[in-house]
């Protein structure tokens, strides 16, 4: 009995020093994630109208002004940017995100061929895993982003795309809804023109509202100096710019899933220990009432002589 109490009283310090660590895991992602939600907040409206800005232009002016706006008429090759995290404990944000990427590969089908440029060590392990070529792969990105580190990215996909290696590119990251919803998207980023943002590259609602508004908007717009001097300029930025904001959303999704992650670990490590505590006062009392026991037949063996 004592032997089954010490291994119990063993089993409750190691639960609860698991707890304190995730209690301080939990603590550390709710403060990255309160600082990755104010640089969500701060550049949604610049993202925003930028790209309403492009869509809005790219249905008014010709398709051939620019390379990022070169329509295919078969999508043969397809480039696709998927945003993932480097670690795991994090519930369920690398499996939603992970599983709507292979579901468009899937979808895609074998006639076309796609290739990944993955930010994020979880999500480039997963596309080797199901034998996805991958073009580059991104760490130590999503933890604290800067605009700065996301300019080679976004510049790798401006040439990939120009040169003609790729049909379509799309993004394929976690958008920030609020605290406790964060939802996968997939984005067609290029060509410019009617893009589509969905799970599925369906039209949502808000989708097609905005893109019913931006049809019937009417007027033309005055480029200055030329069309393509203002589309080089404007173009490429615009890129960087959503790839920018998609790293902002995915962080910010990222620390929220794993501060509730930890904060569901922690409430089960809680109720584990109590567990614990109530099996090794069984243990304990059951101990003690066979001590008892034994020493009351004790003494009767002994009178009885």
């Amino acid at each position: 009995m004592a032997v089954q109490t010490r291994a119990i009283k063993r089993r409750i310090k190691s639960v609860t020093n698991t707890r304190k660590i995730t209690k301080a895991m939990e603590l550390v992602a709710a403060s990255k994630m309160r600082k990755a939600v104010g640089a969500v907040s701060a550049s949604r409206p610049y993202s925003k109208l930028a790209w309403d800005t492009v869509l809005s232009v790219g249905g008014k002016i010709d398709a051939t002004l620019h390379p990022l706006m070169r329509q295919s008429g078969k999508v043969e090759n397809v480039l696709i940017l998927l945003l993932a995290s480097d670690r795991g404990l994090a519930g369920g944000y690398n499996t939603n995100v992970i599983k709507s990427a292979i579901n468009e590969i899937r979808r895609l089908g074998d006639s076309v061929k796609s290739q990944t440029i993955c930010i994020g060590k979880r999500g480039a392990d997963a596309m080797r895993r199901i034998k996805q070529p991958v073009l580059a792969s991104f760490t130590e990105i999503t933890n604290n982003p800067k605009f700065e580190e996301i300019l080679p990215i976004g510049k790798m996909i401006i040439n990939e795309f120009s040169d003609g290696k790729y049909d379509k590119v799309l993004l394929v990251y976690t958008d920030f809804v609020s605290a406790i919803s964060q939802k996968p998207l997939i984005l067609e980023l290029l060509p410019f023109g009617v893009q589509k943002k969905s799970e599925e590259l369906g039209e949502t609602s808000e989708d097609k509202g905005g893109q019913k508004k931006t049809k019937e908007e009417k007027g033309d717009y005055t480029f200055e100096p030329t069309p393509r001097e203002v589309l080089d300029k404007m173009l490429p930025r615009l890129v960087e710019t959503m790839v920018y904001q998609a790293v902002l959303e995915a962080a910010a999704s990222e620390h929220s899933s794993r501060m509730f992650a930890m904060r569901s670990a922690s409430e089960n490590a809680g109720e584990m220990i109590d567990d614990l505590s109530f099996t090794f006062n069984q243990a304990r009392q059951a101990g003690i009432t066979q001590e008892i026991a034994e020493i009351s037949s004790g003494k009767a063996a002994l009178e009885a002589k």
